[in-house]
């Protein structure tokens, strides 16, 4: 599932007691913006006294990363409900984007708790400074001298032999 993030912008329909009635904005991460609208309905609805059909979309964007060619660290807040209740969470990820942090974050979530895609409530999603980083599995990574030694390296063949084919099988030991 490629997710994307959108902003939606909402609001009740304006009526005669209300002429200009308060506008909601969401960031939201859904695979297409028709999703995005439902969920926007979905979590308007557990805010406001607003569903879809006493209600317009005022405008859908979708929101594109400014730097995705760096390597950030992303914090996420996150609400799901679980066999046993409902639980909060707050997970760090190393991405390129949010998008990326978050649909690794779906996959983590699906994986480790068991957790549907329908059943994860993304709070907030934002960047954390490395000073920052609260999570021993992040701060590993932002070691300043990080190495990443070989155990076993194979043994080239030397470039003076032009053998294709040897009698014994070469030893990695």
């Amino acid at each position: 599932m490629a997710l994307k993030e959108f902003q939606v912008i909402g609001r009740k329909r304006p009526e005669e007691g209300q002429p200009a009635p308060k506008l909601y904005r969401m960031r939201l991460f859904a695979p297409n913006d028709v999703v995005a609208k439902s969920r926007f309905w979905y979590f308007l609805r557990k805010v406001e006294k607003a569903k879809k059909s006493s209600g317009e979309i005022v405008s859908v964007n979708q929101i594109y990363e400014k730097h995705p060619d760096s390597v950030k660290n992303f914090g996420i807040w996150l609400r799901y409900d679980s066999r046993s209740g409902t639980h909060n969470m707050y997970k760090e990820y190393r991405e390129l984007s949010r998008v990326a942090a978050v649909a690794k974050c779906y996959q983590d979530m699906s994986g480790r708790h068991r957790a549907k895609f329908s059943n994860i409530h993304i709070i907030k999603v934002a960047e954390v400074k490395d000073a920052d980083v609260r999570r021993p599995y992040i701060r590993q990574i932002l070691e300043k001298d990080l190495k990443f030694p070989l155990p076993r390296q194979p043994i080239r063949a030397s470039k003076r032999s032009k053998v294709l084919f040897t009698r014994r099988v070469p030893s990695t030991f």
